[in-house]
């Protein structure tokens, strides 16, 4: 005898907080607003010379175009994911940014990333950290977005939160940066025998890794509560 598929219906909709209750939204939409405005005018013109990065490759430039374009469109689009209020109260719109977010968003600017990564001018280690980043963020992603096309919405949720964590990463290294910068500058002349380069190259260094890592392992704390407290 054949049993026959139960059809398959999304969630319901639950009644969730007013969006003015959710306190992180503003924070961070303003954050997102303030580092797009200070870091997409500069490549705005395509001048290599305004880029704040120093130049490698040929192809390298273009790549890091194609990493802060479609990051800034998985930075926008992921906004509206994570926020609850819009997720329950607008499921189509949902739906069609989480496809712009995945295949205009992350999956090109991770691939575009790579090659950043691996060309980057600021050493070994912060290459090492820039190819991880860019292949963890792109397998997370494809991770959630499979887990939504096979109706896991639950786990769907939990790897696209780990995906936008790892969009935003780029927005903490802008923290860890002066901070590593303060603490070895004065160690210029007995740590780094004088070298600026070996200087920059353990700033760099440290930015990329502390970048990313610390925000993800926040996150998989801040899950692994939510399940014991489901428990």
């Amino acid at each position: 005898m054949t049993a026959v598929a139960e059809p398959r219906t999304q969630p319901p909709v639950r009644p969730g907080r007013a969006w003015w209750r959710r306190p992180w939204i503003i924070p961070m939409g303003a954050v997102i607003v303030a580092f797009l405005v200070y870091s997409i005018p500069p490549y705005l013109g395509l001048d290599p010379a305004l880029s704040r990065v120093p130049e490698g490759s040929s192809i390298y430039y273009p790549a890091l175009l194609a990493h802060i374009g479609f990051g800034a469109v998985a930075m926008v689009s992921g906004f509206c994911q994570v926020w609850p209020w819009f997720r329950k109260r607008h499921r189509a719109a949902h739906r069609v940014l989480g496809r712009v977010y995945v295949f205009a968003g992350v999956l090109p600017s991770a691939t575009a990333g790579l090659i950043v990564g691996a060309m980057s001018p600021f050493g070994p280690v912060g290459r090492v950290s820039l190819v991880l980043l860019a292949s963890i963020w792109f397998g997370s992603t494809i991770t959630g977005y499979v887990k939504a096309r096979r109706r896991s919405f639950a786990e769907h949720r939990v790897w696209m939160i780990r995906s936008y964590t790892l969009t935003l990463s780029t927005i903490t290294n802008r923290i860890w940066g002066p901070v590593a910068s303060i603490v070895l500058t004065p160690h210029l002349d007995t740590m780094f025998g004088g070298s600026e380069i070996a200087l920059l190259y353990s700033v760099a260094g440290i930015t990329n890794w502390l970048g990313w890592v610390v925000p993800l392992l926040a996150v998989e704390l801040w899950l692994q509560r939510k399940r014991v407290r489901a428990r």
